[in-house]
């Protein structure tokens, strides 16, 4: 079967969440969005653990409103890189959280800190029978390649067992498959979500080929045993992420590589951090000039949250107001959720909502928007064709008109 998953969440006991991260609430507005499994997120946490086990129906099925769940959680190393772990069952959350309690105090934060490198956290994975990734494996910041140039150079002897790589808001397949070692991986698109509501949770997914929807069938697609695979990576265009380009922290201008180095990646307009941007990261590292997808990779859909798109469409300032909704409302109605909206929905079929919206729909799925670029810590954003050919016009119609007063006397 064919399931659609955001396998990296947080709770509301992770830092800077949203308390409406609750178990009860993210699985109401998984179905909306039309994510069959969820990450638990925060699986270590001791209330948080507490609250996936009065939700379970056993110790391996945690399912509420027909949403699954599957206990993870995000670790931050002794280096500062996070890694993403998955793991089979609660019992195996309470064998992590008591062997990662040594070296931590679980219940600060629901993304634990522990005194323990790369490897170390691969060998209590392993231990337990957890699957292991680097999150957001290119972000200038808590990620594998912002320490690291080299998976083993984080795994060490326990590079072997890491099977996927998470790629993070900046990055999609065609940065990732530039560095031959990563494409053993199966690459994860998620959303890293600290709230429930459709523009965060599930704005990246990966879509799976697995027998069942538990543990075991995730497995045998991420390791890709018995011709189970992921099948879709959905997310971001790289250039939206808040690191895609070089740029200073502090007033978000952007620099190339060369100017970066000759400023010593000091801003020489406000003299803050120009922080590296995941672009010009993926350029240091890689070994191709161009992307080599190996043939298990699938391919990667671009897309944004509906709410933003039909945003966007209409022209409002905000995805809550009133045309926004009341579209968004129509949309989920008609098809079900957002997902059968944005990839599986025929255009015909989308003449229930005003012509802007299908239309910037279809410029997605075609790939015909306009992207300026993220960096620095500040998020890229898109245009529409039409909102470029408006602004064209217009900058054409004022310059017609600051030329003919010149003339005007």
């Amino acid at each position: 079967m064919q399931i659609n998953a955001d396998l990296h969440i947080h709770s509301k006991y992770s830092m800077a969440c949203s308390k409406n991260m609750e178990l009860s609430t993210i699985s109401i507005e998984a179905r909306k969005k039309g994510i069959d499994l969820v990450a638990t997120g925060d699986c270590i946490h001791p209330k948080w653990l507490e609250e996936i086990k009065l939700a379970a129906t056993d110790n391996e099925t945690i399912s509420i409103h027909d949403t699954h769940f599957i206990p993870t959680t995000e670790i931050e190393d002794k280096d500062r890189v996070h890694h993403l772990l998955i793991l089979p069952s609660i019992s195996k959350a309470e064998e992590l959280a008591e062997a990662m309690s040594k070296y931590g105090n679980l219940a600060v934060d629901g993304r634990p800190t522990v005194r323990l490198d790369g490897c170390e956290i691969a060998q209590i994975a392993k231990d337990v029978g957890a699957l292991i990734g680097p999150c957001h494996a290119f972000t200038p910041w808590t990620a594998l390649y912002a320490y690291h140039d080299s998976l083993e150079s984080c795994y060490g002897d326990m590079t072997d067992y890491i099977s996927f790589l998470e790629l993070g808001l900046s990055a999609d397949s065609d940065y990732a498959d530039r560095i031959s070692e990563l494409h053993r991986l199966t690459f994860l698109t998620n959303s890293d979500a600290h709230s429930p509501w459709s523009n965060k949770l599930a704005r990246e997914f990966t879509r799976f080929e697995v027998p069942s929807i538990d543990f075991e069938g995730l497995e045998k697609a991420i390791l890709r045993k018995e011709g189970y695979k992921a099948t879709l990576n959905v997310g971001f265009f790289p250039g939206e992420g808040k690191y895609n380009k070089s740029a200073c922290i502090k007033c978000y201008t952007h620099y190339t590589h060369e100017e970066c180095i000759r400023q010593n990646w000091r801003c020489p307009e406000c003299r803050g951090q120009i922080k590296k941007g995941v672009q010009d990261r993926v350029n240091e590292l890689a070994d191709l000039d161009q992307p080599q997808h190996p043939d298990h990779r699938p391919d990667y859909i671009h897309l944004a949250p509906l709410a933003e798109i039909i945003m966007m469409a209409l022209g409002h300032a905000s995805i809550t107001t009133k045309g926004v909704t009341s579209a968004w409302t129509a949309l989920i109605e008609r098809f079900g959720n957002e997902v059968a909206v944005l990839l599986d929905s025929k255009t015909e079929q989308l003449g229930i909502v005003d012509q802007r919206i299908v239309d910037a729909i279809m410029a997605f799925r075609n790939g015909e928007v306009i992207i300026r670029p993220g960096g620095g810590g500040e998020y890229g954003h898109i245009e529409l064709p039409s909102s470029k050919d408006e602004a064209t016009e217009t900058q054409q119609q004022n310059k017609t008109k600051a030329q003919s007063s010149l003339f005007d006397f």
